[in-house]
């Protein structure tokens, strides 16, 4: 397993796209990490399934009990509500700011760019989101590509629920340290 001492926080409330978190979190424990929902709600958040309300998914960490430190790396699955609801979120931008800060590996699919942008980190960083988050991220100084999944540094970006079998892909690499480069 090559993610085996790896421990990832899922940063999500709800509304957040359910494959979106569930295929990366199967991915991430099938390769060996420890992946907890991290929430500002407790108890547990409703999934966005398509087009209707998906399941419910207990929160491992509450948002307030949460820390970065204890992590190794971050995934931020997308879905309309979600992000949005981040975005705003002072702790929620505190917590990916951390992740930042020390260097960690950070994987964002479809609006979870929207929590990037609101926290300032986009700037000068090469990415790709679903299509109406796209000009948000080039307005936010970032460099914009439309591809199933791009790799800037440590940063791992893709742009919606067809993208997941090659976004868990380079997640895994660069969460295992294995990819630095852009895609």
């Amino acid at each position: 397993m090559q993610l085996s001492n790896v421990k990832v926080a899922a940063l999500a409330t709800t509304g957040f796209e359910e494959v979106e978190y569930t295929k990366p979190k199967q991915a991430l424990e099938d390769a060996g990490a420890t992946v907890h929902l991290v929430s500002p709600a407790s108890g547990s958040i409703k999934a966005w399934d398509g087009d209707d309300w998906g399941g419910e998914h207990t929160v491992d960490v509450n948002l307030s009990n949460a820390d970065a430190s204890d992590y190794d790396a971050l995934l931020l699955p997308g879905g309309v509500l979600s992000p949005d609801s981040l975005r705003i979120n002072d702790a929620a931008l505190s917590f990916v700011k951390a992740f930042f800060r020390s260097d960690k590996p950070v994987a964002v699919i479809c609006h979870g760019g929207q929590t990037l942008i609101s926290a300032g980190l986009v700037k000068g960083r090469t990415m790709t989101g679903y299509v109406s988050v796209r000009p948000d991220l080039a307005n936010a100084g970032a460099k914009v590509q439309d591809q199933e999944v791009v790799v800037d540094g440590k940063l791992v970006s893709s742009r919606n629920p067809d993208d997941i079998p090659a976004f868990n892909k380079k997640m895994i690499e660069v969460f295992a340290g294995k990819s630095a480069s852009v895609a």
